[in-house]
């Protein structure tokens, strides 16, 4: 795999080229995945046209990492800190793999008093992309958090695109505050669409008449999030086009209704794996 240090919108970004000629762009700004193309050079990942590249507010698109809280279920700003700082590349022993790394530093402290390191893999595979997220904790103390793996899927166009895989999972609309077992076969997608599932441990589908994306996840992510905000919320926001909802279906991998409370020395992994079939 091929890598090198590129400029991104005026930000400093890595970027790899794997065997089979597909290709991974990662920020350094949060280790933000921007974009991921398969062999056949289609673009896979939604990355807004009007996303934020100052080095210092989150990017809209991509795969942020929301961590050490997911949403505003805590006392951090939204979605925690760690997508808003800039991480360090890192040597990875892992084959066909960008590494990035951020250690606790004073920035973070003034948020969040605890000793951490975090860290993302992103492997390239032929047809696939598997985002792992490690945190290992170097405090002296216990400490607890959530976490997401916030993707942004591309489609192209939400109205003929639906997700399947999820009948059966205990869902809770954030919309509606309701809670019951989701019904539907397959999800469609016809107005803003916010829900937290039970992950039902079998890899879900989006499917669409241009292929579909299998995207599986790992036993810690407990829950995945399905999010499109629909045309009212998604003119509404100033970070992407008032169209943008039409391209884009969020599925997350998730750890977001019990924390987890991390011991001294111990590690925590979580992954999203997205194979084109």
């Amino acid at each position: 795999m091929e890598t090198s240090l590129i400029e991104f919108r005026g930000q400093p970004a890595m970027r790899a080229t794997g065997a089979d000629g597909s290709t991974l762009t990662v920020a350094l700004h949060g280790a933000h995945v921007l974009s991921w193309t398969t062999a056949d050079a289609v673009e896979r990942l939604y990355l807004s046209p009007r996303a934020v590249f100052d080095g210092q507010a989150a990017i809209r698109g991509g795969i942020p990492i929301c961590c050490p809280q997911f949403n505003q279920r805590g006392m951090l700003p939204k979605h925690g800190f760690m997508r808003n700082l800039p991480w360090e590349n890192a040597p990875s022993d892992v084959p066909q793999t960008l590494r990035l790394t951020l250690r606790d530093n004073e920035a973070t402290r003034r948020l969040w008093p605890h000793s951490f390191e975090a860290r993302l893999d992103a492997t390239l595979s032929p047809g696939g992309l598997r985002t792992a997220l490690t945190l290992v904790n170097t405090d002296a103390a216990s400490w607890s958090f959530t976490a997401a793996l916030h993707t942004y899927l591309r489609v192209d166009e939400i109205a003929d695109a639906r997700l399947e895989g999820l009948q059966g999972a205990d869902r809770w609309d954030s919309l509606t505050d309701e809670r019951h077992a989701e019904k539907a076969q397959a999800l469609q997608f016809e107005a803003e669409f916010d829900s937290v599932y039970g992950t039902p441990g079998r890899p879900l589908q989006l499917v669409q008449p241009g292929g579909t994306v299998e995207i599986s996840q790992s036993p810690t992510c407990t829950e995945t999030v399905v999010w499109n905000p629909g045309a009212v919320l998604g003119a509404k926001l100033a970070d992407m086009p008032e169209d943008g909802y039409r391209h884009m279906l969020c599925v997350e991998a998730a750890r977001i209704d019990e924390p987890v409370l991390l011991a001294p020395g111990a590690q925590w992994l979580g992954w999203q794996q997205l194979r084109v079939i």
